[in-house]
C-alpha cells in the first residue's frame, strides 16, 4: 500500500532568503540565475559600447572577450552544475544528503567571485584578483566535498567519477587563468578557456545526459527502452580530449579527426535516446536541446575541412556558440526547470515562461551562430547578447521566487 504524504495545515510561510540554505540546488541555482543575468548584462553593455559608442566602459584588466568566456565557463554555468551535483551525488551513491556547511561556502565563492570580477571590470582595480581567489576557494570546497563522497562510496558510480574528472580539469583551467592574471603568458588564458569548454562543461553535460535523459524518458514514455552504454561515454571522453589537445596545439586543420567521430556518436545518441512515441514537453526540450550537439560538431567539421583544404578559416566562433548557447543554454533551461519543478513540489511540466525561455534561446543561438557569417557581425553579437537577457529574465524571476519560498507540498528541502 502506498502512503501519500499530506502536509499538516498551518500558517503560510513567507518568502525569505533563509530558504536558500535549505538545499544545495536552491542556493546554487539562485546564484547561477543571478550570475547569468549579471554576466550577460555586462557583456551586452560592452558589445553595445563597442558597436555604437553611445557610452564608454572602463577597459578591463584582461581582454573583454576572455573575461566573458571565463565568467560563463567558470562561474555562471558551474553554479548550476554544482547545484545539481551537490544534490545528486549522495543519491547516486546511496549516501546521506549534504548539510549546509558543505555547500554554503561554494555558493559564497562563486557568487562573490563573479561580483568582485564584474566590479573589477567596472573599475575596481583589485576586483579581478579578489574575484579569482574567491572563485578558486568556492571551487576547491566543492571538489573536496564531492571527492569525499567518492571516497566514502562502497561501489563505483561511473557517472559520478566522470563528472568529478571534468570538474578536476575545470579546477586546473581556473588555476591557469589565475596564473595568467598574475603575469603568466597569454597562452595560459587560452588554455584555460579551451579547458572550460571541452574539458569541463561538455564532459559534465554529456555525462548527465547519458545517465539521466534515458531514465527520464523511461519514466514518461510507455515502452521506452533506455540506452546508455558506458562504451559510448568512454569514447566521447577520449575524442573530446583529442579535440582539446588539437585546439591547444592550434592544429585546426586536423580537428576533423576528432570531430567526425564525435558527430557520429552524438548523432547516434540523439537517435537512440529520442522517444518514438508522444512525450511531454518537459522531456521533449531535453532532446531538442541535445540535437544541438551533432549540429555543433557538423559546424566544427566544416570549419576544419575547409581550413585543411583551402587554408581559409570560416565560420569564426559559430561552432563554439552553437555549443554554448544552443546545447548548453537549451539544456540549462530544460534541466533547471525540471529540477526546480520537481524539488519544489510542483507538477513536472513546462509552463509558459519556461517555454518562452527555451524557444527564445533557440533564436538567440541561431542569431549568434549566423553573426560570424552575416554583414556587420558586431551588430548581431550585440543583438544575441540582449536576446539572452530577454529570453531568461522572466524565467529567472520565476525560479528565483521559488527558491526563496517553501515547497508547495510541505516537504523539507
Amino acid at each position: 500500500m502506498r502512503i501519500e504524504y499530506v502536509p499538516l495545515p498551518g500558517p503560510r510561510q513567507r518568502t525569505s532568503p533563509a530558504w536558500l540554505a535549505h538545499a544545495p540546488h536552491r542556493l546554487m541555482f539562485f546564484i547561477g540565475a543571478a550570475n547569468v543575468l549579471l554576466a550577460m548584462l555586462w557583456w551586452a553593455l560592452w558589445l553595445a559600447a563597442v558597436r555604437w559608442g553611445a557610452w564608454t566602459l572602463p577597459p578591463p584588466a584582461i581582454p573583454a572577450g576572455w573575461l566573458h568566456a571565463f565568467l560563463m565557463q567558470y562561474l555562471v554555468l558551474p553554479s548550476f552544475i554544482f547545484g545539481f551535483l551537490l544534490t545528486v551525488f549522495p543519491r547516486w551513491m546511496g549516501l546521506p544528503d549534504l548539510q549546509r556547511h558543505h555547500y554554503l561556502p561554494v555558493g559564497a565563492g562563486l557568487m562573490g567571485g563573479q561580483l568582485a570580477m564584474l566590479l573589477g571590470a567596472a573599475g575596481w582595480e583589485a576586483g579581478l584578483m579578489v574575484g579569482l581567489w574567491m572563485a578558486l576557494a568556492g571551487w576547491s570546497t566543492a571538489l573536496i566535498v564531492l571527492g569525499r563522497l567518492l571516497a566514502d562510496e562502497k561501489g563505483r558510480t561511473w557517472h559520478a567519477r566522470s563528472c568529478f574528472a571534468a570538474l578536476a580539469l575545470g579546477w586546473l583551467g581556473l588555476a591557469m587563468f589565475i596564473a595568467f592574471a598574475l603575469g603568466a603568458s597569454p597562452d595560459w588564458a587560452f588554455a584555460s578557456i579551451k579547458l572550460g569548454g571541452f574539458g569541463l562543461l561538455l564532459p559534465v553535460y554529456v555525462t548527465v545526459a547519458h545517465r539521466m535523459f534515458p531514465f527520464f524518458a523511461g519514466n514518461s514514455v510507455p515502452g521506452y527502452v533506455p540506452w546508455r552504454p558506458l562504451w559510448w561515454l568512454g569514447a566521447v571522453w577520449a575524442l573530446l580530449m583529442v579535440h582539446l589537445g588539437l585546439e591547444l596545439a592550434h592544429a585546426y586543420a586536423w580537428l576533423w579527426l576528432a570531430d567526425l567521430p564525435l558527430l557520429a556518436l552524438a548523432g547516434y545518441a540523439v537517435w537512440r535516446w529520442w522517444p518514438r512515441a508522444k512525450m511531454p514537453g518537459l522531456l521533449a526540450v531535453l532532446f531538442i536541446g541535445t540535437a544541438w550537439l551533432p549540429a555543433t560538431f557538423a559546424l566544427y567539421l566544416a570549419q576544419s575541412f575547409t581550413y585543411l583544404l583551402s587554408g581559409e578559416f570560416i565560420l569564426g566562433r559559430a561552432p563554439m556558440h552553437a555549443l554554448f548557447i544552443g546545447f548548453f543554454g537549451s539544456l540549462l533551461v530544460a534541466m533547471v526547470t525540471r529540477v526546480t519543478q520537481g524539488h519544489s513540489g510542483r507538477p513536472l511540466r513546462m509552463y509558459g515562461i519556461a517555454w518562452f525561455a527555451f524557444v527564445a534561446i533557440q533564436g538567440v543561438a541561431t542569431v549568434r551562430v549566423l553573426a560570424d557569417v552575416l554583414p556587420d557581425p558586431g551588430l548581431w553579437q550585440a543583438v544575441a547578447a540582449v536576446g539572452w537577457l530577454v529570453a531568461l529574465s522572466p524565467w529567472v524571476a520565476r525560479i528565483g521566487g521559488i527558491y526563496l519560498s517553501p515547497r508547495r507540498d510541505g516537504r523539507p528541502g
